[in-house]
This record gives C-alpha cells, structure tokens and sequence, in this order.
C-alpha cells in the first residue's frame, strides 16, 4: 500500500466518524424517546386498568385485575412498546460500537502511515 492510498484511507476514516456523530446523536435521541413511550404507555394502561377498562391480550379478556398483578399485565398489553425500547438500545449500541471499529481502522491507517513516513524518510 502507498502512502498516498493510506492518507485517502485516514481521510475516509476521519469523514466517516464526523458522519458517525450525527447518527449517534440521532439513536441516542431514539433511544431517550422508545424509553419514554414505553414508561408513558405502562402509566396510561394501569390507570386505565384501575379505572375499570377492559383489555384483551392474546384472545384473553383483562378486566380489573388484582392490583398485584397489574403491573405485570400492563406490561404484556405494551410489549410493542418495549420491543420498540429494546430495539432501540440495540440500535444505539450498534451505533456506538461500529464508531470503535471506525476508529480502529483509522488507528491501525496511522499507524500504517507513520510506518510509510518512516520508511520512505530513510
């Protein structure tokens, strides 16, 4: 590889990261809203419940459940709403990790480039 390639290279690497912020800021903010959504929905469906709404979930009909309970069964009436959290972690995190491998490219590029330097300096 020349030295000129691995500059390209480093150049590449740096413009994908500054790119890369912009989509880690727009997960993260997906993120703090599928988290919110999902907290929001949980108090609507227990007020709801206590309030004597009828639920059905998978074909079973929830009326007035225990107060033990509801917790736990509001929680199985919003799972869309947390797999759209859950969903949303993951995708962050895919985020941050493929900015690390970015970074260890372009790290690994340097490292290749100040060899070249090196060598070509001689």
């Amino acid at each position: 590889m020349e030295i000129v390639q691995v500059a390209r290279k480093i150049e590449e690497k740096i413009k994908t990261l500054e790119l890369g912020r912009e989509v880690l800021k727009e997960r993260a903010e997906e993120k703090a809203r599928a988290i919110s959504n999902y907290d929001k929905q949980i108090a609507i469906t227990l007020i709801r419940l206590k309030n004597g709404a009828e639920f059905e979930l998978d074909g079973h009909k929830v009326k007035d459940p225990l107060a033990t309970v509801s917790e736990k069964i509001a929680k199985g009436i919003c799972y869309q709403e947390r797999l759209d959290q859950e969903l949303a972690e993951a995708t962050y995190k895919n985020a941050i990790v493929g900015m690390q491998a970015i970074s260890s490219e372009l790290n690994a590029y340097q490292s290749i480039f100040r060899h070249l330097e090196t060598e070509g300096g001689e």
